[in-house]
């Protein structure tokens, strides 16, 4: 090699690797991404209104967009009154939506038992979410939001059947046939920690391991981590709303837990003390882990449910529907102040 070239080759390299340098140092110099959400408002929000037909489903775009200035909606299923298979209905519902300018973001659907032990009931609790895939993807929801887990077990304040191995490996198949079907229409299915075994974190993380579904994920709740209730008196919701936490996982270790999969967070809330903040929850402690865990940009739903305690479980020191969400979304908006 003449030394010509090689004076060039040198050259080259030194100006190769200044551009290197240089680009790190700009990477370096550029500020971190600024945390941030969007705030959505869950339908349960209403639940009192909506279980005394004070308010009805078709009501909810309005009512959020107009009283709370919130435009992604979070849907229940039990408020559709079976009518997510009327086209007539569903035609209407999202000609609302848009000429409200309103996102669909999701359907929490509360149906058949997805980790019941028996095949055939399993694989009938399968295809009777088939509905609501369907139902969310003509919406424009961006996913559907399932349980893993005997709810009704859990209200009646009975034990599931099976051992969390056993509810794991029919949680696989069931969530996993389900993941299957509605990956074909581009729609997420994902899973709150709500009921039962799917109270524990490390439950419900070892069951995503085991699938490799992009259209998998978490929704972690704030207030879903009661493993075990005392048992209602009364079997309505008056005597749900009156049972107590006997057996809790840790919210701050379980949220932390889940965020890797995490496609969501819905913020629970039932009271606030004079300062606006909820005892419950330490809101900014809490989405620090959020924050801290990478999640970024997504959607953060608001879950007041202390009205529903207040009208149908006679507590008249939680604030109303209407006080509830207002003060949510503030706390909400002061946590972006504070950790944005």
């Amino acid at each position: 090699m003449n030394t010509s070239r090689r004076q060039f080759l040198s050259q080259l390299g030194l100006a190769t690797a200044g551009i290197g340098l240089a680009s790190f140092d700009a990477l370096a110099a550029r500020p971190a991404a600024k945390f941030t959400f969007d705030i959505s408002l869950a339908e349960f929000s209403f639940a009192s209104e909506l279980f005394s037909g004070k308010m009805a489903n078709m009501d909810f775009p309005a009512r959020a967009k107009n009283d709370y200035g919130i435009t992604i909606l979070e849907y229940v299923s039990g408020f559709f009154n079976s009518k997510h298979t009327d086209a007539a209905y569903m035609k209407e519902l999202k000609q609302r939506c848009d000429d409200l300018g309103m996102k669909n973001h999701l359907i929490m659907v509360d149906g058949e038992n997805l980790t019941a032990l028996d095949n055939a009931a399993r694989q009938k609790a399968v295809e009777a979410h088939y509905p609501w895939v369907d139902a969310a993807k003509f919406l424009g929801c961006t996913a559907i939001r399932v349980n893993l887990g005997d709810a009704m077990a859990m209200l009646s304040g009975k034990k599931e059947e099976g051992t969390p191995d056993q509810l794991a490996t029919a949680a696989v198949d069931g969530y996993g046939k389900l993941l299957e079907y509605a990956g074909k229409a581009g729609m997420n299915v994902i899973v709150e920690n709500h009921f039962g075994v799917s109270t524990d974190p490390d439950w419900l993380v070892g069951v995503m391991k085991q699938l490799n579904a992009k259209n998998k994920g978490l929704l972690p709740d704030f207030g879903n981590f009661c493993a075990e209730r005392s048992k209602p008196e009364t079997l309505d919701i008056k005597g749900f709303m009156a049972t107590k936490c006997v057996k809790e996982h840790d919210k701050y270790e379980g949220v932390r837990k889940m965020m890797p999969y995490a496609k969501g967070i819905s913020a629970k809330t039932h009271q606030f003390d004079t300062n606006g903040n909820d005892p419950d929850t330490d809101f900014i402690k809490i989405f620090k882990i959020i924050k801290d865990s990478g999640w970024n940009n997504g959607i953060v739903g608001i879950e007041y449910e202390g009205g529903l305690m207040r009208d149908m479980g006679g507590d008249a020191t939680k604030p109303t529907n209407d006080e509830g969400i207002r003060q949510t979304k503030a706390l909400l908006e002061k946590v972006l102040v504070e950790l944005g």
